[in-house]
């Protein structure tokens, strides 16, 4: 026992040395938390933002990405991205930001890897049937970033991870700056490679792409990830925030809108669409009928019917419809 509390408290030292050597000023500390809602016991071999990724990457909510599709709903072929790649691809991003910014990278990876485990089977398309169904039944709303902050807290992360996740989308901006990482990143992560997916599913076609701003960015999604990640890096380094310049920034909101219009919500995949609202309101139709069909809980029925849907992966989902 005493050799371990002499490993442990070594760890800790050289880390906070390290981290005082090495990371920005700017940076949030990893053994400067705001804790756990639950005290643990430290670990003698990882920070607790490491801690906190490894919790993720082994948990039930993270491996289930990998049958959550991104855009299209259980395509045939192996190259379309998931939730899973989406956020192995966020992460990795996010990452090489951090590390340029000197920054915690730690942070960034565990706010990365947490920060899509709420969203719901189907895409947009789920997530905007859960929450009409809730909303109508329940006078409830669904976001995926509270349900992915919910799973956060389940797994007593951090509050700095639990915080980068919740807020990695919607109207509050991250209190860290490897919080903010990570909501700009998902943007240039899930912008640049949905466009590959939608020009290999032939919903797109590269003339069809607004040429302002491909001409701007970059021809290809590479080479765009590439400009925008130079951009975030350069500007946000002149202005100690995270930050684009305002030209880059309108050009990436643009084909954000572009997506939009044309991919995540528009006429070509209003059949896709259709199929998972019926798939989704068929689901919770028949759990609001017959609760005895959920996992034991001890939530409210609302509660435990959002975490049960929201945790299906696509085929899953599916199958359960048909079999109703």
């Amino acid at each position: 026992m005493e050799a371990d509390a002499l490993t442990d408290e070594g760890f800790a030292m050289r880390t906070r040395v390290a981290e005082k050597l090495l990371l920005s000023p700017l940076a949030t500390r990893s053994y400067e938390t705001q804790g756990r809602e639950v005290d643990e016991e430290p670990c003698g071999v990882r920070t607790p933002f490491q801690r906190d990724r490894d919790r993720l990457v082994h948990s039930k909510p993270f491996r289930r990405l990998k049958g959550k599709t991104q855009v299209f709903i259980d395509p045939e072929g192996d190259h379309y991205r998931t939730r899973m790649t989406h956020t192995l691809e966020t992460t990795a991003i996010s990452r090489v930001v951090a590390r340029a910014l000197r920054l915690n990278e730690d942070l960034v990876e565990a706010i990365g890897l947490g920060h899509d485990t709420g969203h719901t089977p189907f895409g947009h398309a789920g997530e905007q049937a859960l929450d009409v169904a809730l909303r109508d039944r329940f006078d409830r709303r669904f976001r995926h970033n509270e349900q992915s902050h919910r799973i956060a807290r389940g797994l007593n992360l951090t509050a700095e991870v639990c915080e980068g996740i919740l807020t990695h989308t919607g109207p509050v901006e991250p209190k860290t700056l490897e919080g903010k990482i990570v909501r700009l990143v998902d943007r240039v992560a899930y912008i640049n490679h949905d466009i590959d997916d939608a020009l290999r599913y032939g919903l797109l076609r590269e003339s069809d792409l607004p040429q302002a701003e491909i001409a701007l960015l970059g021809p290809t999604g590479p080479e765009r990830i590439d400009r925008l990640v130079h951009d975030i890096v350069n500007t946000s380094e002149r202005a100690g925030d995270i930050r684009q310049t305002p030209e880059i920034g309108e050009a990436m909101l643009s084909l954000r809108s572009f997506m939009f219009e044309r991919v995540y919500l528009g006429p070509h995949v209003e059949p896709e669409h259709q199929r998972a609202r019926k798939t989704v309101e068929a689901i919770f139709g028949a759990l609001v009928e017959d609760p005895d069909r959920l996992p034991p809980g001890d939530d409210d029925v609302a509660t435990r019917i959002t975490d049960y849907l929201a945790g299906m992966t696509d085929r899953f989902a599916l199958t359960y419809a048909g079999a109703l």
